[in-house]
């Protein structure tokens, strides 16, 4: 066994398999760019390994959303439901809009595609987008067929249907009539389970990322050649301190609000930061965030088993923050900059845009021994002790 409890694989492949994830992944990536360089255009044969992972990406997504969103409703009070759920959303609409705006802040600051000339732009100029009305883009949340929205890949539909579906599971799981009581708690456990099997599936999918890292970063670089730096570099030198500043400011300030140690959260909080900083993904990361939550901040399993599988599947902050630079880029890249006002509509859509926005859900190892270590996420029992207020998480920050 290795140190972290994980058994070593033997075999051909073992280098690969035993190799840390993240280096893998930046290997795969400075080898793509490399061989894009290099063999131009001919590298265009590695373009079905990059849209094989990007397949796979995309068909877990949905299961990902409906089975943690299940389990998180229907592991909630129904008691507590209601006001836990507009907590969390308003806190995750307010963040959203706060990253966004750093996001433009940090576009202007950057103002990457700066003398570009991106090819077709006049004719982009010349169409005009329709923009659905406020009443008519909420009423779409509601499906008219659940399954076609499923089978769609809508993300929204699919997220209300999964909390109206746990909401009636946790009503039913406090029945007073014993036959209900049992069905719902078995079909609980139905959805629990396919939540452990698509964290599973998300580790094997995981196993091949290095790999359509590498194809999908050949192909661009063999077609755009050395240009691709250049632009690209300064987008992504934008969004990594846009990310540095919207979690300093916007999460520290909230934090200093409730009285919470800024340095004392972050290095609580270390195992999930570090983890989805290697996989890039909030679903890959959320058993570990989940345990995060129990064991060092002292949240209640009633509070988190619904907050979090809803917060990795809508409060795309990091996307919000890429939404806003791009936009910066996009309009400096064709010649048409944004006034104060679009940027302002910016912020607005975005935030939307980002709820719609599934959590990358590629996962990282999720390794054997953190399965046996983990708390008991979603038990059938709720804890009587309510533990997940403000105040418990400070008085578990000053215990610690």
């Amino acid at each position: 066994m290795s140190e972290n409890g994980r058994a070593e694989k033997k075999g051909l492949l073992s280098w690969y398999f035993n190799t840390n994830l993240l280096f893998r992944i930046m290997m795969g990536l400075m080898l793509g760019a490399a061989a894009g360089l290099v063999f131009g255009p001919q590298i265009s044969w590695v373009a079905p390994f990059g849209d094989l992972f990007v397949r796979l990406l995309k068909m877990i997504v949905m299961p990902v959303v409906i089975f943690t969103l299940v389990v998180g409703a229907a592991s909630v009070h129904p008691s507590r439901l209601g006001r836990v759920g507009v907590k969390a959303l308003f806190f995750y609409m307010v963040t959203s809009a706060f990253a966004v705006a750093v996001g433009l802040l940090f576009g202007n600051l950057f103002s990457p595609g700066q003398g570009m000339e991106l090819v077709g732009v006049a004719e982009a100029v010349g169409k005009e987008l329709k923009q659905p009305s406020l009443i008519q883009t909420f009423l779409n949340i509601v499906p008219k067929n659940p399954f076609e929205a499923i089978a769609s890949g809508k993300i929204l539909p699919t997220i209300f249907v999964s909390l109206i579906f746990g909401m009636g599971v946790a009503y039913l799981r406090e029945s007073r009539d014993q036959r209900i009581k049992d069905a719902a708690n078995t079909v609980f456990r139905l959805f629990e389970g396919g939540a452990e099997v698509m964290y599973k599936v998300v580790h094997w999918i995981l196993e091949y990322a290095p790999i359509g890292v590498f194809a999908l970063i050949a192909v661009v670089f063999g077609t755009q050649g050395a240009r691709a730096f250049g632009p690209l570099g300064t987008v992504t030198l934008a969004v990594y301190c846009a990310l540095a500043a919207h979690l300093v400011l916007v999460y520290g300030g909230l934090l200093s609000a409730f009285r919470i140690n800024f340095r004392q959260f972050i290095s609580k909080a270390r195992e999930a930061i570090v983890t989805s900083f290697v996989t890039r993904s909030s679903g890959g990361t959320l058993p570990v965030t989940m345990e995060v939550a129990e064991e060092k901040m002292g949240v209640s399993r009633g509070v988190y088993s619904f907050t979090l599988p809803l917060g990795a599947t809508i409060n795309m902050d990091g996307t919000a923050i890429y939404q806003g630079v791009c936009a910066i880029f996009v309009g400096l890249a064709i010649g048409l900059p944004l006034s104060l006002g679009q940027q302002m509509t910016v912020i607005a859509t975005a935030v939307l845009a980002s709820i719609g926005t599934a959590g990358d859900h590629r996962g990282r190892r999720l390794r054997d021994d953190f399965r046996h270590r983990r708390p008991a996420r979603h038990g059938p029992d709720l804890p009587e002790r309510d533990r997940g207020s403000g105040r418990d998480l400070h008085r578990g920050q000053e215990r610690r």
